[in-house]
């Protein structure tokens, strides 16, 4: 028994709640062999239109779409491209020593920390401005560019590391001592 709101489809005759948007006019339901028989009624009823039937023959159309094939002559035989939105991780053996409960010595300091430690993502905009006034658009590129800038900061900041930024009137004295540096 149908409910309130529902169609019958005109293929299986099982019912259905069409999309609301086009519930008028929704006659098959979703499944795949239902909407391979709408396509099929569409295409029939499309085709039997008088001004419709010859749209796809004579002369023109013929020269019309060989022009285009010998203007792409690989178009049908290319492969289509994959590309992937980022590269792949490649996993790397953990080392035993160093995760280790028992060690005793800090572990040392990363020398490039990525991207992500020096962005974090709840800043676009700095991530935004760094690609806007450098023109990049690669991570990588953006990376590169994010740690000189970083190293400036720390350079002008006078600390030694880049997690020691200084504050306070010692920190003022060695950036009022240290180089001036100019952007490229």
């Amino acid at each position: 028994m149908a409910q309130a709101g529902q169609h019958k489809c005109l293929s299986c005759n099982d019912y259905f709640t069409p999309d609301r948007r086009v519930r008028k006019r929704q006659r098959y339901c979703s499944s795949d062999a239902c909407q391979r028989v709408s396509k099929a009624q569409s295409q029939q009823r499309w085709l039997a239109k008088p001004h419709n039937r010859d749209y796809f023959h004579g002369p023109v159309h013929v020269a019309r779409v060989q022009a285009w094939r010998k203007g792409h002559p690989d178009y049908a035989c290319r492969p289509i491209p994959v590309s992937p939105l980022q590269e792949e991780c490649t996993p790397q053996p953990i080392d035993k020593a160093q995760e280790s409960v028992n060690r005793t010595e800090p572990p040392e300091p990363l020398q490039d920390p990525p991207l992500q430690d020096l962005i974090s993502p709840s800043s676009p905009i700095l991530v935004g401005l760094i690609a806007h006034l450098f023109e990049l658009r690669l991570q990588d590129e953006m990376a590169a560019t994010a740690r000189r800038l970083v190293q400036l900061g720390t350079d002008i900041l006078g600390a030694a590391n880049h997690g020691q930024i200084q504050t306070g009137p010692a920190a003022a004295a060695a950036a009022a001592r240290a180089p001036t540096v100019q952007l490229d």
